[in-house]
């Protein structure tokens, strides 16, 4: 089974998660970053796996765009869902990966997997760290990626 991972990741911990799933995989599988292209062909594949990280609240507009632009066709193939978040409260959690994408594709989703995340100060700029320092009360770089969620996510998706 032919498998797309495709993502978008600011400060590369989605990347990370995504490059994670392909290596981990036992499918075929190509890991496309819309930051570099921007309207994938989904035609040759049979699953698709979209990830994106929540900034203030919410997920990239490139990836809203893109779902937006090709929900029919995600509607028609196998497919999961993740974000990478670092609010540590569950329930805010839930709630940016209910905003994140549509009702339809979460309730056809074959899996969904909330993956935690990273701060990574040394990939920031000066406005993004004073925030971060400010909001989540860190001043450095920290990584609190839930590997055994990846993990979940992956084994639900190839079962």
């Amino acid at each position: 089974m032919k498998t797309a991972i495709i993502y978008i990741s600011h400060h590369g911990t989605t990347e990370k998660v995504a490059n994670f799933l392909a290596e981990k995989s036992k499918q075929d599988v190509e890991v496309i970053s819309l930051k570099k292209v921007k309207n994938p062909d989904l035609s040759t594949y049979d699953r698709i796996i979209l990830g994106g990280s929540i900034h203030a609240g919410g997920i990239q507009k490139r990836m809203k765009k893109f779902v937006e632009a090709n929900l029919q066709t995600l509607l028609q193939k196998e497919f999961g869902l993740f974000i990478c978040c670092m609010d540590p409260h569950k329930e805010k959690q839930e709630l940016e990966f209910e905003q994140a994408f549509p009702n339809e594709l979460k309730e056809a989703a074959k899996a969904k997997g909330i993956m935690g995340g990273e701060f990574c100060f040394e990939r920031m700029n000066f406005l993004e760290k004073i925030i971060v320092k400010k909001v989540a009360g860190v001043s450095e770089s920290v990584s609190r990626i839930d590997w055994d969620a990846v993990t979940r996510f992956l084994n639900e998706m190839e079962r």
